[in-house]
């Protein structure tokens, strides 16, 4: 059982407030981390653990929320703090009750993209994080085709040659490495990602307003987060309507988002094993049938 009163001091320390021991909740929520809702009202927090060496992932994701909240566009929890306690790591962050019944997803797709507006000159970012438990390379490039093919696709096909997925995939997979610059010739903006934007990482609020959360964060193409809001369901039609009616997406998206989800698919294979071998290999036939 945790014993909270070291990590309730760093965090009454670094955010102001007085949360006194004694009322925690364990919520749900995810298959990586530990999740509890210390304090009671208005002095909530939300705070997750892991094992003390985990410290920089929380650190990465405190500073992707950071990001986010710097274009005061779509809502996210502000980070308090990250620390260690002993043998655990964790981040505190705003506690947002979640679960509002009039959940707006047509303000979720217009404030995503003012999120998006926010860009860099490079794509990557200043910082590794992780996707899932997975590292994530973010090495700054001033070419997104070799961003993507280094950074992203070579690096999921490399774990998984190390995991023992061999043959067709890496062949066909470097193929398709390749021949990417064919796929990818549109000149996306560096745009600030969420990074890993599948239903389960938003919500609405009482009042109705997104939130979205557990980033992975890094600046790339914008389609690359509207892309994973297709792969997994949860987001709909309103929210990809007004999305497009506050930036629309240039012709041949349909078949880059086959190339951005495929990154997602190898993780998967990488994190959860074969099931998704045949799905992966599929999905690198159609963009290779793509190829000029």
């Amino acid at each position: 059982m945790t014993d909270w009163q070291g990590i309730l001091e760093q965090i009454n320390a670094a955010s102001g407030r007085c949360i006194q021991s004694g009322h925690s909740q364990v919520i749900g929520g995810g298959c990586i981390n530990q999740a509890v809702v210390l304090g009671q009202e208005e002095q909530r927090v939300f705070v997750k653990l892991n094992r003390a060496e985990l410290l920089e992932m929380f650190e990465a994701e405190a500073a992707g929320l950071a990001e986010m909240a710097a274009t005061k566009s779509i809502r996210v929890p502000e980070p308090l703090c990250t620390g260690v306690d002993g043998d655990q790591a964790f981040i505190a962050m705003e506690y947002i009750a979640l679960g509002g019944r009039r959940g707006d997803p047509i303000a979720a797709g217009r404030q995503l993209a003012e999120m998006h507006r926010a860009t860099r000159p490079r794509f990557g970012w200043h910082r590794d994080n992780t996707i899932g438990s997975t590292p994530q390379k973010n090495t700054e490039h001033d070419d997104w085709v070799e961003f993507w093919s280094e950074q992203r696709l070579g690096f999921q096909l490399e774990l998984a040659a190390r995991n023992g997925y061999r043959g067709r995939l890496q062949q066909r997979g470097e193929r398709l490495r390749q021949g990417l610059s064919s796929l990818l010739d549109h000149a996306p903006a560096a745009s600030l990602l969420h990074g890993d934007l599948w239903g389960g990482n938003i919500g609405y609020a009482a009042d109705g307003q997104p939130v979205i959360f557990d980033p992975a964060c890094y600046y790339g193409d914008r389609e690359a987060d509207l892309a994973m809001t297709e792969l997994f369901g949860g987001f709909g039609g309103q929210f990809r309507a007004a999305y497009e009616e506050a930036w629309p997406l240039s012709s041949g998206y349909a078949v880059r988002k086959q190339l951005y989800n495929l990154y997602h698919i190898i993780n998967h294979l990488n994190l959860f094993g074969g099931g998704y071998l045949s799905q992966a290999e599929g999905m690198i036939d159609q963009l290779l049938a793509e190829l000029r």
